[in-house]
């Protein structure tokens, strides 16, 4: 595995400009506010043939043993120590525009006694000029001090050098594989404090994102490696936490719009968007929207109805229920069927509301309880499946013909609707190429209709099915010459 170097400092020195500077690419939120970042974010570098993982931290803001009422703040802290604790290297950044600060010194001290190796980054040395200043920094006791500029990427590259050293010399030369190229990619998605979160810590079994009651806790889409274990298989995964979507007559701050717009990226890369709804409140307009924002990008989808705990007694009667049906499996099965029943009656309301995400399947979910997170596993290695079935071509043109002559299109003209030839498309979503007589005639209702006898013939659960209605190419006639 690679070596792993975090960037560390307090709030608002540019810790996440450096990041997105070493990285490459933009992918931490960068604002002139501090305390943008909260959950650290990660990123799969090759410097120089030298692959390594880069870690972005939140800022500290809290001196060594300061309590605070702020769950955010000591979240923040609490997973900086994580970083620090799992790096070969770390990289402390400092503002020497600001000059030293109480708070350096407390977070010096603290790199200190973590025993890491830990090379100083003075940053926003935009200068020749304003470098000169950086030697008051050498009183912060490190005896690897680089003054950088992460805006004008001024002695970045003699940084990076400088902490590679400190990285096992085994990962050198050997080729990574970036988070956005793993397997599977879920995105968790919805309104804020509905558990996105909750339930990928639930999942890993671990505090890998902050949770709080607070709305708009997470802001930057957070990618979390994950492994899927069912039946003896193994799915790698990548897990993206993401920021609440408001309203847009609500997002007014420029961060959130930035946090909003992460949100709407993490859609398009995602191969599965995780759709969470609050129980308590059910489905709501806003909820509406974000379904739309799926189904326009194409994305394979499940929807997780999670707090289920808050909204009724089913979990402990489920435990209880499943307890006493192993021990009396045929005096108990009428009441668990009854059970399932009135779950599937909720799932049915939900797939109503949200008509235009009828294909995915619903779970309900408690992260707290972490009530059924096994279903919504099995989930989404069956959608997943289902997302790259390929259907044999043979097989696909006989039931499309099939479909077709029981029920013909709308046609003022009479003519008949004919379909020649079909075939899969290479990739995903799963799509489909329909070459036929009368193109025209093809309605968007009589679309939904073929996708909706497809999904009824080959599957397809959770996935969107394209279709593209094409006129059959005219064959060329040979050219006629004057004899």
């Amino acid at each position: 595995m690679p070596g792993t170097i975090a960037i560390v400092g307090r709030p608002n020195v540019g810790k996440s400009a450096l990041f997105n500077r070493i990285a490459g690419r933009r992918i931490a939120i960068v604002h002139d506010m501090a305390g943008v970042t909260r959950d650290r974010v990660t990123a799969e570098v090759e410097w120089s043939g030298h692959p390594f993982t880069l870690v972005d931290t939140g800022g500290i803001g809290l001196i060594s043993g300061e309590k605070s009422d702020d769950v955010i703040a000591t979240a923040t802290v609490d997973q900086v120590n994580v970083a620090i604790e799992a790096a070969e290297a770390i990289i402390f950044v400092v503002n020497l525009q600001e000059g030293i600060v109480p708070l350096d010194v407390e977070v010096a001290q603290h790199l200190r006694q973590s025993g890491k190796p830990t090379i100083l980054a003075i940053n926003k040395a935009d200068n020749a000029k304003i470098e000169e200043n950086s030697v008051e920094f050498a009183s912060l006791g490190f005896e690897h001090m680089h003054a950088v500029s992460a805006l004008h990427d001024r002695g970045t590259d003699g940084l990076v050098e400088e902490a590679l050293t400190n990285l096992p010399k085994e990962t050198k030369g050997e080729s990574i594989k970036a988070p956005e190229d793993a397997e599977l990619k879920l995105a968790f998605v919805g309104r804020p404090n509905v558990g996105k979160s909750s339930i990928i810590n639930a999942l890993t079994e671990s505090e890998r994102v902050i949770v709080s009651d607070i709305p708009g806790t997470t802001r930057d889409a957070v990618d979390v490696p994950f492994t899927i274990e069912t039946n003896g298989r193994e799915q790698h995964c990548l897990l993206i936490d993401t920021a609440g979507m408001r309203k847009k007559s609500r997002v007014k701050e420029t961060l959130e719009y930035f946090s909003v717009t992460r949100t709407a990226a993490a859609i398009e890369r995602c191969d599965i968007a995780v759709l969470v709804i609050d129980a308590e409140t059910g489905i709501v307009e806003q909820d509406k929207k974000i379904a739309d924002l799926i189904t326009k990008n194409h994305r394979a989808c499940i929807v997780v109805i999670n707090k289920w705990d808050l909204t009724s007694q089913a979990v402990k009667e489920a435990r209880k229920e499943e307890i006493q049906h192993r021990k009396h499996k045929d005096r108990h099965r009428d009441d668990r069927k009854k059970r399932l029943t009135t779950l599937g009656e909720f799932g049915q309301w939900v797939q109503e509301q949200l008509f235009f995400l009828d294909y995915a399947p619903v779970i309900f979910t408690s992260a707290t309880e972490s009530f059924q997170l096994d279903r919504l596993l099995e989930a989404v290695r069956y959608v997943n499946d289902q997302w790259h079935q390929r259907i044999p071509t043979p097989l696909l043109n006989r039931a499309l013909k099939d479909i077709i002559e029981q029920r013909q299109p709308p046609n003022k003209t009479g003519k008949r609707f004919k379909l020649y030839y079909t075939a899969q498309v290479e990739g995903s979503p799963p799509a489909f190429t329909l070459f036929v007589n009368a193109p025209h005639v093809c309605t968007d209702q009589y679309e939904l209709y073929l996708s909706r006898q497809i999904r009824s013939a080959f599957g397809f659960e959770g996935c969107p099915i394209r279709l593209f209605v094409k006129e059959r190419p005219k064959s060329i006639e040979p050219v006629r010459r004057n004899s």
